[in-house]
């Protein structure tokens, strides 16, 4: 016998209603970790510097003949979108990863065209003295995956230099600063090359292969940089063409959401 159901049935048992991409948890955090950056990390240099980074060659142009000089190109052109051109660092292949990498304070404005180069002398005395960044060889074959990895450390190293703890403390740092990268610029690279496993060491130490670990799934860091565009005000044509096919959909239902908060958008906006 055909039964004939209404749709205020149907919304009653919860069958029409409309599905949240992320549980709220997830979501406030989200917001949270974006407030947090916003107040410890120069809101101006946010709107006024910061861009969304594209994985291509106009981005990221030139060549190397080696594989140290290939990820020496591109992690300078990651230092320069991030902003941080005038940190003291210090790249090293993964292998020779410290256990306990330095940490750096910065003198000044922590980014942006206000930051003062810090006068460094050369030599392995002075290496206690810069930031360490560590790449795998390998994944100089994986730029998008490479870009990421570097973001993501040198969000790592801004997100110490806060003088709040963020948002879940210390211990949330790791996955409050891949937010922090997609703050920064870098959200395309880190939802299209987000690949979760368990990892230890300084930044990029002990991930083998091409892959990126990752502390977010591809979905929360999807929903960031959906944040992120949506207060930068992208069009969602400036950000499709260059995320992979299968967050697509995700994404612009992310944008559509995020749009609808106008609660949380409020407290980071203060509009």
């Amino acid at each position: 016998m055909l039964i004939l159901v209404s749709n205020d049935d149907l919304t009653m048992l919860g069958l029409l209603q409309k599905r949240q991409l992320l549980d709220d948890n997830s979501v406030q955090w989200l917001f949270e970790s974006f407030a947090w950056a916003l107040r410890n990390f120069d809101a101006d240099v946010f709107y006024n510097e910061t861009i969304l980074v594209i994985p291509s060659n106009e981005f990221f142009p030139g060549r190397e003949n080696s594989v140290h000089g290939m990820a020496t190109l591109i992690f300078d052109q990651v230092k320069g979108y991030a902003g941080v051109d005038h940190w003291p660092t210090l790249l090293m292949d993964h292998n020779s990863c410290m256990i306990e990498p330095p940490r750096v304070e910065i003198k000044g404005a922590l980014r942006g065209a206000r930051g003062v180069e810090q006068e460094v002398e050369q030599g392995s005395e002075s290496d206690a003295n810069r930031m360490l960044v560590s790449y795998d060889p390998d994944q100089v074959l994986n730029p998008e995956a490479l870009i990421a990895t570097y973001a993501h450390q040198l969000a790592y190293q801004l997100g110490n230099q806060a003088k709040q703890l963020p948002p879940g403390g210390e211990q949330n740092l790791p996955h409050v600063t891949e937010v922090l990268a997609v703050f920064m610029g870098f959200g395309l690279m880190f939802a299209n090359s987000a690949f979760t496993f368990q990892t230890g060491g300084c930044g990029s130490c002990k991930r083998p292969g091409t892959n990126r670990s990752s502390y977010l799934s591809q979905y929360d860091t999807t929903y960031a940089l959906a944040i992120f565009s949506v207060l930068k005000q992208i069009p969602n044509n400036k950000v499709l063409p260059h995320l992979k096919k299968s967050l697509r959909p995700f994404y612009k239902k992310a944008v559509k959401e995020i749009r609808s908060r106008g609660e949380e958008l409020r407290l980071l906006t203060g509009k």
